[in-house]
């Protein structure tokens, strides 16, 4: 690693297959705490390239268990974090309304680094119960529309870099690499990224994945749709900017949805959005979202089609069931 980290620090990049083999022997526990962090510090100083990125990319699906759901038609809905905006657990709520909507939804998640309230955390908070079983994944997914991979028990690799990520509480290239290492690999994503940079990195990388998807990225800075302003959305064969009337919502302000300062709060807040006592511009938010997430696996009905199921699935109850039955299956 010595060798390795001067060679950084003189300004130099790594190939794809040194990345990868960088990668492996950090999970495999060939290097220790400072060196990690030190490696995971030179990526706080500049950009990922994309030959990194990608190295790194391969080498966490190499060490992964793969789950096979390959029965459903799943899309993730998941962000890279990292954007410091604290915001309610959009992507997660999102998820759900996406279930409610009745397409199939593999959730990846993992607990928070670098804010109050991750996706592991809000359903452990609820006394959701991690599994890695493929039989129990399948039948949450035929009863609720959902399933919820936890990411350390899919890449139980990483526990050597947990604790420097979580010492350090910052975002780091390993925010990046979450959304790309579903251990279902569905067949299409919804990914937000906090940085343009980011944006156009992955939208190069999942060019090739042959998947369908749609990465999205507040130009003010978060890593979802928020409403706060213009977002720009890439697909396969477009790149797009909307402003939140192109969706017919009006704009809202970072206040309105904050998510809090704990696990508590972001929970409590969570619920009550979901059982319907949301305001409007938290409705909002979370309606847009899953309405791309769904025009994101079938275009065909148009946008304005899929804001309808969205919010239908919000007002119905029927995310809310989805919730409700994936947390009893537990």
């Amino acid at each position: 690693m010595k060798d390795t980290l001067q060679y950084l620090f003189d300004h130099r990049t790594l190939g794809k297959e040194d990345a990868k083999l960088i990668l492996r022997n950090m999970a495999e526990g060939k290097y220790n705490d400072a060196e990690i962090a030190a490696f995971i510090s030179v990526y706080l100083m500049r950009s990922i390239t994309l030959e990194e990125l990608a190295g790194f990319r391969d080498a966490l699906l190499e060490l992964c268990s793969p789950v096979d759901l390959s029965d459903f038609n799943t899309i993730d809905v998941c962000g890279t974090g990292g954007d410091e905006k604290n915001t309610f657990n959009i992507s997660t709520m999102t998820a759900f309304l996406v279930a409610g909507a009745g397409a199939k939804v593999a959730k990846h998640g993992n607990y928070s680094v670098s804010s109050a309230c991750g996706s592991s955390n809000v359903l452990e908070y609820f006394g959701y119960s991690f599994s890695n079983d493929p039989d129990r994944l399948k039948r949450e997914m035929d009863k609720c529309n959902i399933c919820f991979l936890h990411a350390p028990l899919f890449n139980p690799a990483m526990k050597n870099v947990a604790p420097v990520r979580r010492s350090l509480r910052i975002k780091t290239f390993f925010n990046m690499l979450g959304p790309m290492v579903n251990p279902s690999n569905p067949q299409n994503q919804m990914i937000g990224v906090f940085s343009l940079d980011v944006a156009r990195l992955y939208h190069y990388l999942y060019q090739e994945s042959g998947k369908e998807f749609c990465i999205v990225h507040s130009i003010d800075g978060y890593d979802e749709i928020s409403l706060t302003g213009a977002f720009k959305a890439f697909t396969r064969s477009t790149e797009r900017t909307f402003v939140p009337g192109d969706l017919g919502l009006d704009p809202v302000t970072p206040a309105d949805i904050y998510g809090g300062t704990s696990v508590e709060m972001a929970a409590s807040l969570f619920l009550k959005i979901l059982e319907g006592k949301g305001s409007r511009a938290q409705n909002d938010v979370v309606v847009a979202n899953a309405a791309l997430a769904l025009y994101c696996m079938d275009e065909n009905p148009g946008m304005d089609q899929c804001l309808g199921r969205a919010r239908e699935a919000l007002e119905s109850g029927s995310a809310l069931k989805a919730f409700k039955q994936l947390i009893a299956y537990t």
